[in-house]
C-alpha cells in the first residue's frame, strides 16, 4: 500500500512519531524522520533503516531545509505526518511568553510551513496524504494547558482549510485526535504525578489523565500509527478534513 511512498514524519525519533515511522517503512515507504534530538534520532533511523533530519522545526529555515532535503533525494514528498510536540502544563497567569511563542511556532506554524512546502510536490502529482497528530486537546480544553490547546485547535483549523483546498488536487489532510498516548513523555508524567499525588501510577492514569474517558487505558503508540497508515490508503481516500478521535469516550458525554 505504501510501497515507495516518500514520507516526512516529524518527531520521529520517540514515541508516536517513532511507531508511524516504523510502521510505514515496514509497508515499504521511504521514511524520512525528523527531530531536534539528534541521538536519539540517529539511533532509530538506525533501527529503522531509513533516513532522518535533524533540526529545531519551531523556526522556518530547518522546516524548508527538510522538505529541501527529501526532495532532493527523491525526487517528491507524497505524506506528510506532523507529529513533532510538546506540553508545558502552567497557569496562563503564570506561562512564560517565550514558550508560549515556541510551543505555537513548533505545533501550528511548522506544520502550516511544512504543508506549504510539499505542496506543490503533492498537486504536481495528483496525490498526497497529510496527518497532523493533533489531540482530544484539539477538540475541548482543559486547564492548566493554554498553549498546548490553541496549538492543537489551531491544528484542527489548518487541516479543515487545507482539505477544502487540496481536495481537487488529489490531496487529502486530516487530524488524529488521541488521548493519553504511552509514550516515554507520559511515562514521566505519570511518574510525577504519582509521586506528587501520593497514589499509584495506575490511579493517575484512570483518576486524573483519563477521568473523562470511558476506557480507562492508555492508547498504545501502534494503533495510533495503524490509523495513520489507514488514511494513507485507498479504502480512505474521501476522508478529508476529518478530526479522528482516538479518545476512549471522552467527548462522548
Amino acid at each position: 500500500m505504501l510501497k515507495e511512498k516518500v514520507s516526512i514524519i516529524t518527531g520521529g525519533a520517540s514515541g508516536i512519531g517513532y511507531s508511524i515511522a516504523k510502521t510505514f517503512s515496514e509497508e515499504g515507504a521511504r521514511v524520512v524522520i525528523a527531530d531536534v534530538n539528534e541521538e536519539r534520532l540517529k539511533e532509530a533511523a538506525k533501527t529503522l533503516g531509513c533516513d532522518f533530519f535533524t533540526g529545531d522545526l519551531s523556526k522556518r529555515q530547518p522546516c524548508k531545509a527538510l522538505v529541501d532535503y527529501t526532495i532532493q533525494k527523491y525526487g517528491k514528498v507524497d505524506i506528510l505526518v506532523n507529529v513533532a510536540g510538546i506540553q508545558t502544563v502552567s497557569s496562563i497567569e503564570e506561562f512564560p511568553e517565550d514558550k508560549w511563542d515556541f510551543m505555537i511556532s513548533l505545533m501550528l506554524t511548522a506544520p502550516f510551513l511544512l504543508t506549504k512546502y510539499v505542496w506543490s510536490s503533492m498537486k504536481s502529482q495528483g496525490w498526497g496524504r497529510i496527518i497532523n497528530l493533533d489531540s482530544i486537546h484539539g477538540l475541548v480544553a482543559s486547564e492548566y494547558k493554554a498553549a498546548y490547546v490553541s496549538a492543537k485547535h489551531g491544528l484542527i483549523g489548518l487541516t479543515k482549510t487545507a482539505a477544502l483546498e487540496g481536495g481537487e488536487l488529489g490531496i487529502t489532510v486530516n487530524a488524529i485526535c488521541p488521548a493519553y498516548v504511552r509514550t516515554p513523555l507520559v511515562d514521566n508524567q505519570i511518574d510525577a504525578q504519582a509521586k506528587s499525588h501520593g497514589i499509584s501510577k495506575e490511579e493517575v492514569v484512570s483518576k486524573i489523565m483519563l477521568q473523562k474517558s470511558a476506557i480507562k487505558t492508555l492508547i498504545e503508540p501502534d494503533a495510533v500509527a495503524e490509523t495513520a497508515k489507514f488514511l494513507c490508503s485507498d479504502a480512505a481516500s474521501h476522508i478529508t478534513g476529518a478530526a479522528i478521535t482516538m479518545d476512549g469516550g471522552w467527548t462522548a458525554g
